[in-house]
């Protein structure tokens, strides 16, 4: 089954991937420069990181050109779910159990972690290829919607927790149970639009584009990327949480 790819999905895919890469490599390494540690732990932190991620990029890159996600080679079983969960269960299982990353966790500032999603906006490509006739609305518009509004309130969340504002951190919680909701009904969205078991909607013009490349990137890179920050996110407000009262018993 042959689709048409509009030519400027692929000058997108390149500039959001780089700017999604500037985005996490800044992050990394402006992290790493605060984290009390010597300048070798520092550096080989940075570095492991930087390189996992470009190995997770460049496999996501392989896989997607080689069409294995491709919605008519798995007309029973999409496998495009393994593609997202595969690398956020060992995202998440990985950096949550390392003693190094809890510490460059609590060196990061939480506005960081939660100001760098500001690229969710990017999610507007959903809504213009939906516009084009490329997507179906049921998937198009609540991914594109969705991420949009994620993307902006990172931006005024993140300048709440800089400007320390009242209520700024229910806010942190709020827009992290708002951007995982999202990503969640945009993949089950997605699951219902595309050829399979649980094809329920759109079926006079389903959902082909996300299966193919470069599309697939999104749910295959962007989005278990985009989990596993909000997890950290939620984890770094745990650990705010449970450092304050043995700060406040250090001040009094």
């Amino acid at each position: 089954m042959e689709i048409t790819v509009p030519d400027y999905l692929f000058s997108f895919n390149v500039a959001a991937s780089a700017i999604l890469l500037a985005l996490y490599f800044s992050l990394i390494w402006f992290g790493v420069a605060r984290l009390p540690a010597g300048s070798r732990e520092r550096f080989s932190t940075a570095a492991i990181l930087s390189l996992a991620l470009l190995v997770w990029f460049a496999l996501a890159q392989y896989i997607g050109r080689q069409n294995i996600y491709w919605a008519p080679n798995n007309p029973t079983m999409p496998t495009i779910q393994f593609g997202i969960l595969i690398p956020l269960i060992i995202g998440l299982v990985l950096l949550m159990r390392s003693a190094r990353i809890a510490r460059l966790i609590d060196a990061l500032p939480l506005s960081w972690l939660v100001g760098v999603q500001v690229y969710r906006i990017l999610g507007i490509m959903f809504v213009v290829l939906w516009w084009g006739g490329f997507l179906p609305w049921q998937f198009a518009l609540p991914a594109g919607i969705g991420d949009i509004a994620t993307g902006l309130l990172a931006f005024v969340v993140a300048v709440m927790l800089l400007r320390k504002a009242a209520g700024a951190r229910k806010a942190t919680y709020a827009w992290c149970l708002f951007g995982i909701a999202d990503l969640i009904l945009a993949v089950t969205m997605g699951s219902l639009t595309t050829p399979g078991r649980v094809h329920l909607l759109a079926l006079d013009a389903p959902n082909m584009l996300i299966s193919a490349y470069p599309l697939v990137m999104i749910p295959t890179f962007a989005v278990p990327l985009s989990l596993i920050l909000h997890g950290l996110c939620l984890w770094k407000l745990r650990r705010l949480q449970s450092s304050e009262p043995l700060t406040q018993a250090v001040g009094t």
